[in-house]
């Protein structure tokens, strides 16, 4: 594209000449917002109009928008070390970053593993624990999970996901596993029942705790979950605990983990891990996980890595990130939100068109009440979407269900536009 055509069409015209966007059927989609700067809470349009990021923009911002201190952090380290192969080299902010995340995490968690993203960050767990049994002579090849469940889009994080519209071009190509509900007082004894059947098959058991985020927030017990955990240790079935969406103060805790007694194996991070600011992925495990990879036998080793495995930028926006997470003002901030949110659904829980509304920390879910039932297709999804928009307020509802999901940092006043716009939505659709 020449210099001039730049200057006479607009950005969104641009990008309708060469831009392919996630999740969106290209025929008729609606023309992209565009956006050019970003702050706090806040994103602002190529005519200045400012939206409320109510979602975090896709769950990943949780400090706000450029954040300073992030940013500075990050602008002193790519003056210092940008980039460096991570086989055979090592650097501060991956060491830091590492012992900082351990720090925080469960007991057992001993060993970090630097991946890109959520979805790699699952490979390399599923991996490990299929490769666990591998190098012990074990043939446990089976994988647990649960039904509705979301891990990502590459292959081995579809094969472990819900079967659904997304993954069915692909489902000749996914590996087979074992598909449970998740735990209720009612059906926990039969979900133990399951697992024990089947234990002596099972190379490990991969869920999102307490929260189901793409299935609509779909959100159960963490009393329950224990029970289940507590089952699996019993059977010797490996645990990895998807924390790519629950983890970073999105449940009211530091980690979902914290609201449980018993520990996983092997733990997934992403998303809010660098506050958003670029992209990162993390598996942690723990002591047994690492040693059984230890070994003269050199097709032992764990044979998987990435260009940009712990690069040292996301590397150091990550370690600025948990000392703000750790900041009372972070952690007022989400205690805040919590509370604000139960104010809430206190208010409109009862309302004709509300089918039901859900809370777990910082995240609130509202479904809609509509003859269809709940589906991921349903047409008020671009109603909704479309006039949350006009109102500038960012939300990207799942079908019928709608969620807020802000940065921390988010004000009391920007909390009250958003719950009073879905009010005015419950009115009218």
């Amino acid at each position: 594209m020449s210099s001039i055509e730049q200057d006479i069409l607009s950005l969104t015209e641009r990008d309708a000449r060469v831009i392919w966007h996630p999740y969106t059927q290209m025929l008729h989609a609606i023309v992209p917002t565009a956006i050019v700067s970003a702050s706090g809470s806040d994103l602002f349009d190529e005519d200045g109009k400012r939206y409320i990021d109510a979602i975090s923009s896709w769950w990943v911002i949780i400090h706000g928008h450029s954040h300073p201190y992030i940013a500075d952090r990050v602008s002193a380290q790519i003056r210092k070390l940008d980039q460096v192969i991570f086989a055979g080299f090592t650097h501060q902010p991956a060491v830091e970053l590492a012992e900082k995340l351990l720090d925080l995490l469960p007991e057992n968690q001993q060993k970090v593993f630097y991946t890109d993203n959520g979805s790699t960050a699952v490979e390399v767990a599923l991996k490990m624990c299929m490769q666990y049994w591998h190098n012990q002579g074990q043939s446990r090849k089976m994988v647990l999970a649960f039904h509705n469940g979301y891990h990502g889009d590459t292959f081995g994080a579809m094969s472990v996901s819900g079967r659904s519209a997304w993954t069915a071009p692909f489902d000749a190509y996914l590996f087979e596993v074992i598909y449970i509900d998740t735990p209720t007082a009612e059906n926990i004894a039969d979900l133990k029942k399951q697992i024990s059947a089947m234990s002596d098959q099972l190379a490990c058991f991969v869920y999102e705790p307490l929260v189901q985020g793409s299935a609509g927030m779909l959100m159960y017990g963490a009393k329950e979950l224990d029970e289940l955990m507590k089952h699996c240790r019993k059977e010797q079935v490996l645990m990895i605990q998807d924390e790519v969406f629950t983890g970073f103060g999105r449940t009211g805790k530091h980690f979902a983990a914290n609201h449980l007694n018993e520990a996983p194996d092997v733990m997934c991070f992403s998303k809010g891990l660098t506050g958003g600011t670029m992209p990162l992925g993390v598996t942690t495990c723990s002591e047994d996980i690492y040693n059984a990879f230890l070994s003269k036998d050199k097709l032992k080793t764990l044979f998987h890595g990435h260009s940009f495995t712990a690069n040292p930028l996301a590397c150091t926006a990550a370690s600025a990130s948990i000392d703000l997470l750790l900041m009372e003002d972070t952690q007022r901030n989400i205690e805040r939100i919590c509370r604000r949110h139960a104010g809430f659904i206190h208010r409109i829980g009862e309302h004709m068109r509300v089918e039901s509304a859900r809370q777990t920390g910082t995240i609130l879910a509202i479904e809609w009440r509509t003859e269809t039932g709940t589906s991921y297709f349903d047409d008020l999804r671009n109603l909704l979407y479309d006039y949350f928009l006009n109102k500038g307020i960012l939300m990207r509802p799942l079908g019928n269900v709608i969620y807020i999901l802000p940065p921390y940092c988010i004000s009391d006043e920007d909390l009250d536009y958003v719950y009073e716009e879905i009010e005015g939505a419950l009115e009218l659709y």
